[in-house]
């Protein structure tokens, strides 16, 4: 592997010869002659920066692409801190090195994977073609039954599976864990400058604070599984084609050790739309038990689930308050969809009334 250049402008055609020749898609006869840059993502994602890199070749072509996604650490220098703090890179490359290949749920061919202290890159196929899901909009009733089924092939592989994963934080006592307690307890206010947060949640501000621990080690009682920990629309790419995959799973640079319905609460209460989630919630809350039964998960029950997944829409207001309060919205997309997350947390947690389960 060769050294990774200061990107993005760092790319240049010797370097991707080196990448796709050692991957084995382009022949040892033929060379990148030209590649065209191009930014893309603005805005959907804070913790990483994209790019496609559109190739052309001399020689023998073999196999490899037309174009490519680059992804690398984000220039903004607030968003780059984070994403080191909380040990993306690493996560995201070994995720696509070591797991990936044991799971169903369909994620993208990776050319690269690197990652060596601040350096980190990951490029892969380029699914251009695909419909990029847009929190902003929401997700409708298919788009969030297909998402609830990707959820039920990466959850049942891993079911009680995770023990021995020691680079894979936990959801609590960890790395991770304590990195969002402290940034709920500074974004909390952060999120209230920005975005409309009611008396009817931020009433309960300083409880919900100091019981993030005890709510933390709620979310770890076995059984755990692997979850994505940033399953949300703009993560997901939805098929248009015949030869498509109906849905792809994009951004692994979060994997944690948890109940699986953390991923599923997150989804439901902030990405598919309020009117949805409302009419469907239960509906689709039997759609994921009944995948993970199906692949083999039986010790869950409808009341349980249930229960826990009440529980987890209150947990989330710890990632909600990270994100909307910490992280650099300046980008007017970002703003966007930050808002409409927030605004679909706050009616979720006034329909199921979570912050009854606050500890007293």
């Amino acid at each position: 592997m060769p050294n990774i250049p200061d990107l993005p402008h760092g790319f240049s055609t010797q370097f991707l010869t080196t990448i796709l020749h050692e991957d084995g898609s382009l022949p040892p006869g033929g060379e990148v002659a030209d590649l065209a840059l191009e930014e893309i993502g603005d805005g959907t994602g804070l913790s990483s920066d994209l790019a496609r890199l559109k190739l052309s070749y001399h020689g023998e072509r073999g196999q490899a692409p037309d174009s490519v996604i680059a992804k690398f650490l984000p220039q903004n220098e607030l968003n780059r801190t984070s994403a080191i703090a909380f040990n993306l890179p690493e996560r995201e490359v070994r995720f696509a090195e070591e797991l990936d290949p044991q799971t169903e749920a369909v994620t993208p061919r990776t050319y690269c994977r690197w990652h060596e202290g601040e350096r980190f890159l990951l490029i892969m196929e380029d699914l251009g073609d695909y419909e990029v899901g847009s929190q902003v909009i929401g997700a409708d009733l298919p788009q969030t039954e297909l998402a609830i089924d990707e959820l039920a092939k990466l959850h049942s592989t891993f079911w009680n599976k995770v023990d021995d994963l020691d680079w894979v934080p936990g959801v609590a006592d960890s790395y991770h864990a304590d990195a969002l307690f402290g940034g709920a307890q500074v974004g909390w206010d952060g999120m209230l400058a920005q975005f409309e947060v009611p008396d009817t949640v931020n009433q309960y501000r300083d409880r919900f604070l100091a019981a993030i621990p005890v709510l933390q080690a709620e979310r770890m009682r076995a059984p755990n599984t692997l979850v994505h920990g940033d399953f949300r629309m703009e993560n997901l790419l939805y098929g248009c084609q015949p030869e498509h995959h109906p849905i792809v799973v994009i951004d692994w640079q979060g994997p944690l050790k948890a109940r699986g319905i953390l991923d599923v609460a997150l989804f439901l209460g902030q990405s598919t739309t309020t009117e949805v989630r409302r009419d469907h919630e239960e509906a689709l809350l039997a759609r994921y038990l009944e995948g993970l039964k199906a692949r083999g998960v039986d010790e869950v029950d409808m009341a349980a689930l249930w229960e826990d997944y009440q529980r987890c829409v209150l947990y989330n207001w710890v990632y909600t308050a990270v994100v909307a309060g910490t992280l650099d919205t300046s980008n007017e997309i970002a703003a966007r969809w930050i808002a409409k997350m927030v605004q679909r947390q706050v009616a979720i947690s006034e329909d199921l009334d979570v912050f009854r389960f606050l500890p007293a």
